[in-house]
């Protein structure tokens, strides 16, 4: 029975995150089908042991066995039962948050990669450039990015939008000096560093790759027209052109988006972007 009940809480914590519109906030929604596939497995083995259990129930000498079974490994079997019972514990007793800018200031921003870690050494937030080589062989990551930046070398005007915003960003980063005077145009939050000025302002998405665990914050550092007044977790609309200073802080140059236009917006229904493959 209690397997049961654990594989009939998988397929209900997959239906509810599903319909609730949360499951965006843990893996990349490009991959939706596998939750959905995964919530139809986890309903099939729930009635699998279901039918076994009452089958064995009518068993009486079955029964005698399965309590000397318990009897040989309690303790493994109750640690096997809580190990397969915390994800749902997690899902079910603790809410979904939005990030905002104050995930930012917490973990503290630094580029390209913090050197924090999230439990798994290969695994690090990422910063301002989506970095998708680590799931790649180094030839194979660059071929891509050659395949994908011929799509855009002939663009002199680009919308950046929820579905292009994680390769185009990693193209600007990766091929600065061939997107110089190119206009972009794209949607995002602000986020005020302690180091900047009110006209050196970042604008960011969250941005998931895979799932969760290799999320960031990607965007751009802006340089906003005089007199600009925004403040934190303001989301805007900008259009300017693409150009490249060094950054004091970062002690780098890094590319930057020379603002020609600032429209405030209200924030999407969906805060995340997601990498296509």
């Amino acid at each position: 029975m209690i397997r049961f009940i654990i594989f009939a809480g998988y397929a209900l914590l997959m239906m509810s995150l599903q319909v609730s519109g949360k499951l965006n906030q843990y893996i990349n929604v490009h991959y939706r089908y596998l939750a959905i596939l995964s919530m139809g497995l986890s309903l099939i083995l729930a009635v699998f042991q279901l039918v076994l259990w009452s089958k064995n129930d009518t068993k009486s000498e079955h029964h005698h066995n399965e309590d000397h079974h318990h009897k040989q490994k309690p303790i493994q079997q109750l640690w096997a039962y809580l190990l397969l019972a915390l994800p749902l514990v997690v899902g079910f007793a603790f809410p979904t948050v939005s990030l905002d800018t104050t995930i930012v200031e917490a973990k503290g921003f630094q580029f390209p990669l913090s050197k924090e870690s999230t439990g798994d050494p290969d695994i690090q937030t990422q910063y301002l450039k989506p970095d998708t080589s680590i799931f790649f062989e180094k030839s194979d990551y660059e071929q891509q990015m050659q395949e994908l930046m011929a799509e855009y070398a002939d663009q002199k005007v680009i919308a950046i939008t929820d579905e292009n915003y994680l390769e185009i960003m990693e193209l600007i980063y990766n091929y600065p000096s061939d997107f110089l005077g190119k206009t972009v145009s794209f949607q995002g939050f602000v986020f005020h560093s302690k180091e900047d000025t009110e006209e050196n302002t970042f604008v960011f998405r969250f941005g998931i790759i895979h799932c969760v665990a290799d999320a960031g914050v990607f965007g751009l550092l802006t340089h906003l027209p005089e007199n600009t007044s925004l403040s934190n977790n303001d989301w805007v609309e900008l259009t300017g052109t693409i150009t490249t200073d060094y950054y004091h802080p970062f002690k780098r140059t890094l590319p930057i988006l020379d603002v020609s236009k600032v429209k405030k917006i209200s924030a999407p229904e969906n805060e995340y972007v997601y990498r296509t493959f």
